[in-house]
C-alpha cells in the first residue's frame, strides 16, 4: 500500500518481464499504521515471494510519528538490518543494486552493499533530501542540515547513477555531481484502470470530489477539512487513507458532521482505480511546494480520468496545465480552492468530458509506466555493456 511501494513493485515486475532477475531487499510490512503487520511480529527476518519475486524482510523500529526523533530511529533501524542481507546478495550476484531514497541513510547502505557484493549502484531519488525536509518545517538549516548534505553530495557522487522522478531533480542530480542521471518519472500502469473505466458513471448529482492516498502532514488533508466548508458549496468530499493526522481528522469530522466531508478506510492498491473512479474529480494538495516533487497521485488521477484540482506548486503544477489535465492553486490558500471547487460544480458534463479526455490521453501517451520502465531497461542495459566494454578494453 502506498505511492512508492506501488511504483517500486510495478517496476520490479516489468523489468522482470523485461528479462532481469530481481530481488527485493525490504523492512518487514508497517505502512502506513507504523506497526509490524501482524503476520510478521517478533521476526527478525523473513522472506516472501510475490509474483516470482523473492523478496528479504528484516526487522526495524516501525513508526509514523510527526515527531522527527522516531521517525529518524525508523530510517536509521532499517539501514542497519538491511545489512543482514550481505550473504543472500552475495550469492545472487547482482548487477546493480537500486536504492530508494530518501532516506539517505539506507541509499548509503545500498552503496556499501553495493560495494561489497561487486554490483554497480543506483540511487533512485524520490525527493531531493535534505532540501524537502527543510522546505516541509522538519528540519532547519544548521549542523544537521549540512551533515545530511554532504552525505547527499557524496552518495551522488560515488553512485554508479542517480534516477530522479522529476526533470528538477535530474538537473539537481546533475549539478550535485552524479555521473549519470536518468528521469525516470513515477508514471502509471495504465491496464489497471481500464477495465473500471468502462465502468465509470457521469455525473448526476453533487459534485464528488475524492482524495486517497497518505495522511500526513505534507498533505495538510487536515487543515482542509478545517477550512473548506464542502456542504455550503454543494459538493461532498471523500477522504481514503491512513497517516499521522487520520485521528485529528476523526476528531474534528465527530464534532462537524455537516461540512459534506466523508472519511473512509484505507483502500488496497488493487481496489485504488474502482474506487476513485466512483468520483467526478480529485483534490491532491501539498502544504507548500517541494521542489522537484511530482505526486504519483497526478499520474493515477489522469489514468482513472479524474479532472485535477492540485496546490502542490512546483513541476506537477506545470504538468497539469501542460496537459490541461485540471487546476492549479496556491497552496493553502483555501478561499482559492474553495472558489475553484464552486466555479467547478457549475461546469456541465460537456466540459469536464474533455478535461476528463487529456487526463486519460496524457496518462496513456506520455505517463504510462510501461514506457517509463522500457526506458529504464534501455538505461541499464546499456550502462551495463558500457562497462563492460571498458573492462573488456582494459
Amino acid at each position: 500500500m502506498g505511492a512508492p511501494q506501488s511504483r517500486l513493485y510495478e517496476t520490479a515486475i516489468g523489468l522482470q518481464q523485461l528479462g532481469w532477475d530481481v530481488m527485493v531487499v525490504t523492512a518487514m510490512p508497517n505502512y502506513p499504521t507504523g506497526k509490524i503487520f501482524d503476520a510478521y511480529k517478533g521476526r527478525f527476518s523473513a522472506t516472501d515471494t510475490l509474483d516470482g519475486i523473492t523478496v528479504h524482510r528484516y526487522t526495524l523500529y516501525a513508526s509514523n510519528a510527526k515527531k522527527a526523533l522516531p521517525r529518524i530511529a525508523s530510517m536509521l533501524s532499517f539501514s542497519a538490518t538491511a545489512f543482514c542481507a550481505l550473504f543472500k546478495l552475495r550469492k545472487f550476484k547482482p548487477d546493480y543494486i537500486f536504492t530508494e531514497s530518501p532516506p539517505l541513510t539506507l541509499a548509503f547502505s545500498g552503496l556499501m552493499l553495493a560495494k561489497l557484493s561487486g554490483a554497480r549502484h543506483i540511487m533512485n531519488v524520490s525527493d531531493l533530501w535534505p532540501l524537502s525536509a527543510f522546505e516541509l518545517g522538519a528540519i532547519s538549516k544548521g549542523f544537521l542540515y549540512k551533515r545530511l548534505e554532504d552525505l547527499e553530495h557524496f552518495l551522488y557522487r560515488r553512485s554508479f547513477a542517480c534516477i530522479g522522478q522529476s526533470q528538477q531533480i535530474v538537473d539537481a542530480l546533475v549539478a550535485k555531481g552524479s555521473r549519470k542521471a536518468h528521469l525516470f518519472r513515477n508514471g502509471v500502469y495504465i491496464k489497471r484502470f481500464e477495465s473500471s473505466r468502462k465502468e465509470q458513471a457521469e455525473r448526476t448529482g453533487k459534485l464528488r470530489i475524492v482524495y486517497a492516498g497518505l495522511l500526513g502532514i505534507a498533505q495538510g488533508i487536515y487543515g482542509i477539512c478545517r477550512n473548506i466548508n464542502f456542504s455550503e458549496l454543494g459538493v461532498e468530499f471523500h477522504i481514503y487513507g491512513e497517516g499521522a493526522e487520520k485521528q485529528e481528522i476523526i476528531n474534528y469530522l465527530a464534532e462537524n458532521k455537516d461540512k459534506g466531508i466523508f472519511l473512509h478506510g484505507s483502500v488496497k492498491r488493487d481496489s485504488v482505480p474502482a474506487t476513485i473512479m466512483q468520483y467526478d474529480l480529485t483534490l491532491i494538495p501539498l502544504i507548500k511546494p517541494i521542489y522537484g516533487a511530482v505526486p504519483s497521485k497526478i499520474y493515477e488521477a489522469m489514468a482513472a480520468g479524474l479532472p485535477i484540482i492540485f496546490t502542490g506548486g512546483g513541476e506537477g503544477a506545470d504538468i497539469i496545465r501542460d496537459y490541461n489535465t485540471g487546476w492549479v492553486c496556491e497552496p493553502s490558500d483555501f478561499a482559492a480552492i474553495s472558489a475553484k471547487i464552486h466555479e467547478i460544480g457549475n461546469m456541465n458534463n460537456d466540459q469536464l468530458n474533455i478535461i476528463r479526455a487529456n487526463c486519460i490521453n496524457a496518462a496513456t501517451n506520455i505517463f504510462n509506466r510501461d514506457k517509463q520502465i522500457e526506458q529504464l531497461h534501455l538505461f541499464l542495459s546499456a550502462a551495463l555493456k558500457g562497462a563492460a566494454g571498458k573492462t573488456a578494453g582494459n
